[in-house]
């Protein structure tokens, strides 16, 4: 009976952040200058077609209707977003934080045929870069994201590891910037909403936190090496491009 006592006693004294409470900011993070985007009980701020709803502190896609969009503020051209993420099984989503195909993959990479090639894994910029490793949970585990990006550097982060780290200015980048082109894509196109994709797959997300990086606060591309494609996935590459490309030209 004591050790009851004892147990309810202490936790009353412990912090939301250890209990495992979500969507709040930590002193570091207000410092920092970070706002929450979701509260945790409401979809207050977004928009969408009624096939996303909140439950249990998540936001969560219940029916198909489109992207969950963020109204009060586009994102800043210079940004922090912090976030997390869990699927189902086989689930496929993603992060668009700006125009165009700009996109952090969501995506089950175990069952889900994206999951093949690591340039549309989770982490990826979607069709454009892969992730140096696949550091995602098990299915039905939450993820910890964040994205990075000031100028021209993009950077992914998954679970406490930056997997992706490249200016796109950089020559030697030139064909991943070209390959998103070829689907529609321009790494230069600025001021989007935040937006949740509705792929048709169960797919939740918390704890989403913005900030906008100051102009003195300065973020360089770092050594990075992306995951290798396989020969054969990147041949299936070239024809799924070939077969966007060709679509679009017709009348």
């Amino acid at each position: 009976m004591q050790q009851l006592f004892i147990l309810a006693l202490m936790s009353l004294f412990i912090s939301p952040a250890l209990a495992g409470d979500s969507n709040s900011l930590s002193d570091q993070e207000e410092k920092k200058g970070f706002v929450l985007l979701f509260n945790g009980e409401d979809l207050t701020g977004w928009h969408h077609s009624g096939n996303w709803k909140v439950e249990e502190g998540a936001i969560a896609r219940e029916g198909k209707g489109g992207s969950l969009v963020y109204e009060k503020q586009p994102v800043p051209d210079d940004f922090e977003i912090k976030f997390e993420w869990k699927v189902g099984v086989g689930s496929n989503s993603g992060v668009y934080y700006r125009p165009t195909q700009y996109e952090y993959q969501i995506l089950d990479n175990s069952v889900h045929a994206d999951g093949k090639n690591p340039r549309t894994s989770a982490a990826s910029v979607y069709f454009c870069m892969a992730p140096s490793k696949d550091n995602t949970k098990p299915v039905g585990e939450w993820n910890e994201a964040r994205i990075v990006c000031k100028g021209t550097v993009i950077q992914h982060w998954l679970n406490g590891e930056k997997v992706i780290d490249f200016d796109y200015t950089d020559p030697k980048w030139k064909f991943n910037v070209d390959l998103l082109k070829r689907r529609g894509g321009d790494l230069t196109a600025r001021g989007a909403k935040l937006s949740l994709q509705d792929h048709g797959d169960p797919v939740w997300y918390r704890n989403i936190k913005l900030r906008e990086i100051p102009e003195e606060e300065t973020i360089k591309a770092g050594d990075f090496k992306p995951a290798e494609i396989p020969e054969d996935v990147l041949e299936n590459e070239r024809k799924k491009i070939e077969g966007i490309e060709s679509r679009r030209k017709k009348p």
